[in-house]
């Protein structure tokens, strides 16, 4: 783990209080690329939903997706299994 910056190295205009600046200006720009994305993804969710499609089902297909086929395969077996051992 990294030594803790002492107060003195973070005195106005020390290359330190530079760093640290461009570290917290990057960060706040990728929270608000960050805040435009979700916007977008939530009009996108609401354009499919517009067009007749079940948004809880589009979440649940991306986010399956985004896992490994074998995973996916894993996950759907255990599934039919709780269901057959539910009666359902």
């Amino acid at each position: 783990m990294a030594k803790p910056i002492e107060r003195e190295q973070l005195a106005t205009g020390t290359e330190t209080a530079q760093r640290l600046r461009s570290l917290v200006e990057r960060i706040e720009r990728l929270e608000e690329e960050r805040k435009a994305l979700g916007a977008d993804i939530k009009d996108i969710y609401q354009e499919a939903k517009s067009a007749g499609f079940d948004v809880k089902v589009l979440r649940q297909l991306i986010r399956i997706r985004k896992q490994e086929a074998a995973e996916v395969e894993e996950l759907e077996t255990l599934l039919d299994v709780y269901r057959h051992a539910l009666g359902m």
